[in-house]
């Protein structure tokens, strides 16, 4: 059976967000780390390739995911997915614009969408300006992220900035109309010589239709939330059927442990709640620079600690620390020098027995994916909106079980970390 749906998503916990959506909406899904070389497994619908460049420089980003593009042509897809944050994590330069073009071009086609929004994690559009909650993404704790600080609401003016082609809007008087109505504004907004179109939406109702809407176009780009509406276009052509639970793991035992690694306002909020009831360890990137071995300090640590219960392994700081140490080192230093230290100690944590493993932040879970040799997720019960307990296929053969949780610092409750180990027991 070929592949219905490809997925390309530019991080780690993106693409775990977005299998777990597909999964909820009725498809077998796994996710893959990095470009695969051997082919799908027969029984699945869709794959989501996860990969590590959503800050990489946009010629490396734009490479690596036509790369992925074609490993998935050659799995059979119908319809292709473009998967980024959905707080539209860019730069002016980059690389949701670049990327979402090149895969048009090799796609042959002139017309995509992009649509970040998530309203069941307070993301929502409306007038073509991304909201966190009640507030403007420009005034939202993103204003301060240190690698993609976003200080523009307007997403047509951001993505403008970022493509030759033209962007247009579907707002939200037109969406609200249901989708002929959104497919009709599609080809009105074709005829203009726009190539693409920012969509609003307030709520999961507009983004099943918007999802219906985009049944015939070859490419959809956007958050994970508006893949809810993508797996009944399958169903309706008689290609997907009505499954039942896809989310099982099987049995669950080991250690459990958190690292984070993202500095955003959600994971701030969970990092000090879980400090309240566990034992946590500060890895200081300022210890990394005076070149301190806080790798075996941390996990001298965890091993005196571990055996009565989870256990905190973070380097989430405020803007007013991050920014510092980015003036001591450099931005990609800092972060590299901190995303190596949490993936050596996450492989330290494997070997004292962890089998329960909780990684917030894209970079860093991608750093912690990699330095474990992992290279697949099969999808399970869902946390909280937009993240799924999973359980990692390892490159090595004979491998402990181990299921993971890959968390966008932006999302989950304040107590996030406290609470997701009750979903897999």
């Amino acid at each position: 059976m070929a592949v219905l749906l490809g997925c390309i998503a530019d991080d780690f916990t993106g693409g775990t967000d977005l299998a777990g959506m597909l999964v909820k909406s009725g498809m077998k899904t796994i996710q893959l780390i990095g470009v695969p070389t051997e082919p799908a497994p027969h029984d699945v619908d869709a794959v989501v390739i996860a990969l590590k460049s959503r800050t990489n420089p946009a010629p490396e980003a734009i490479e690596e995911s036509l790369r992925a593009l074609e490993w998935l042509k050659s799995q059979g897809c119908q319809q292709f997915f473009f998967k980024y944050c959905s707080t539209f994590d860019s730069t002016p330069k980059g690389n949701i614009g670049p990327v979402a073009e090149a895969l048009m071009k090799a796609l042959d086609t002139k017309f995509t969408i992009a649509c970040p929004a998530f309203p069941a994690n307070k993301r929502s559009i409306y007038k073509g300006h991304l909201f966190v909650g009640d507030d403007l993404l420009s005034e939202s704790g993103m204003r301060n992220h240190p690698l993609t600080p976003m200080t523009d609401s307007n997403l047509v003016r951001v993505l403008q900035q970022q493509v030759q082609s033209k962007v247009g809007l579907t707002d939200y008087s037109v969406v609200k109309g249901g989708a002929g109505v959104i497919q009709k504004r599609f080809a009105d907004l074709r005829k203009d010589g726009n190539q693409f179109s920012i969509v609003d939406a307030l709520s999961d109702i507009d983004l099943y239709s918007i999802g219906a809407a985009c049944a015939d176009l070859p490419l959809v780009t956007g958050g994970s939330g508006i893949a809810l509406g993508l797996p009944e276009n399958f169903r309706k052509k008689g290609l997907l059927k009505i499954i039942g639970d896809a989310s099982k793991l099987g049995t669950v035992r080991g250690l459990k442990a958190v690292i984070a690694g993202s500095c955003s306002v959600a994971t701030q909020e969970q990092v000090r709640a879980m400090k309240e009831k566990s034992p946590a360890y500060f890895v200081d990137p300022l210890a990394l620079v005076d070149g301190r071995d806080v790798v075996t300090e941390a996990l001298e640590w965890v091993a005196q600690k571990i055996v009565k219960g989870p256990v905190l392994i973070y380097a989430t700081s405020s803007p007013e620390t991050v920014k510092s140490i980015q003036d001591k080192v450099g931005i990609e230093k800092a972060g590299e020098m901190v995303e190596h230290a949490l993936a050596q100690i996450a492989k330290g944590l494997i070997k004292l027995g962890v089998g329960q493993l909780i990684v917030a932040g894209g970079e860093t879970s991608g750093a912690v994916v990699k330095a474990l040799g992992i290279s697949g997720l099969r999808i399970g019960p869902e946390i909280a909106p937009g993240v799924p307990w999973t359980k990692a296929i390892f490159t090595e053969v004979n491998h402990d079980p181990l299921v993971l949780a890959l968390k966008s610092g932006n999302f989950g409750s304040p107590q996030f970390f406290n609470e997701a180990w009750d979903y897999i027991q």
